[in-house]
């Protein structure tokens, strides 16, 4: 196993699967299903998940919405996708801590470090909502934030996308997938992986970062195992040994 505690990022648009807005029953059953594998096979895992389904901060201050306001109920957003998908986890048997950034009893309690750790050892999923609890913050650098927290072995962010392409792959069938890149190399092709805070937060404490599609069953744990089916960012390039043994 490649990974043994990680953090899942997921967007809220995910989980809309192919309606307009709302939440998918059967994504949410699948993404469930993926992170039950994890579990099962020994990886602890930590999830954040956007709340872009429900509402979002900048599009509603697009709207006229106070910044602040529209900020603060998009973290609201993000608890909701939260109690959605542990309610699906502990459907399938897996056991689960709901913590948030922002204080929202009786529901869950306040994400603390501690906390997160202890019940990562005990076998339970840690899904954290509510952002960091701060606006002007998103989704993407709460992940960073927690994972650091935490001391994740990598951030692995679930997309619609197979990784990080040299154009975007649905505009352009000629693109290709990078298997690997650093940090610099990501910042000076201007490849959006993450926002900018987050991606400073993550190549400051040397945090990988694995781009992949969540939507294909079974991807979380071949990324977990280190099969090749996403774009990695890291410090360095791995060598060329280490690259052989990944794409057997």
């Amino acid at each position: 196993m490649k990974y043994h505690r990680i953090l899942l990022k997921l967007s809220g648009e995910a989980l809309m699967g192919n309606q307009a807005y709302g939440i998918d029953p059967d994504r949410l059953c699948q993404y469930a299903t993926d992170v039950c594998a994890a579990v099962a096979a020994g990886c602890q895992v930590a999830i954040v998940i956007g709340g872009g389904n429900i509402f979002r901060g900048l599009s509603g201050s697009a709207q006229g919405i106070d910044r602040v306001q529209g900020d603060y109920m998009g973290m609201l957003a993000t608890l909701i996708n939260s109690m959605a998908l542990q309610a699906e986890l502990e459907k399938q048997g897996i056991a689960t801590e709901l913590l948030s950034g922002l204080a929202v009893q009786p529901i869950c309690q306040s994400m603390s470090r501690r906390r997160a750790i202890q019940a990562l050892d005990e076998g339970k999923v840690v899904i954290i909502g509510g952002g960091s609890g701060n606006p002007f913050f998103t989704t993407d650098t709460a992940s960073a934030l927690r994972a650091v927290e935490i001391q994740a072995d990598a951030i692995l962010k679930g997309t619609r996308v197979d990784g990080i392409y040299t154009a975007d792959p649905e505009r352009d069938p000629t693109a290709t997938r990078y298997p690997y890149l650093t940090f610099s190399e990501a910042l000076s092709k201007k490849l959006k992986v993450m926002d900018l805070t987050a991606f400073a937060l993550c190549e400051e404490n040397n945090l990988p970062i694995c781009v992949f599609d969540m939507n294909r069953p079974g991807n979380l744990l071949r990324v977990i195992n280190g099969e090749n089916v996403g774009t990695e960012v890291r410090t360095n390039q791995p060598s060329e040994q280490n690259q052989t043994t990944q794409n057997l």
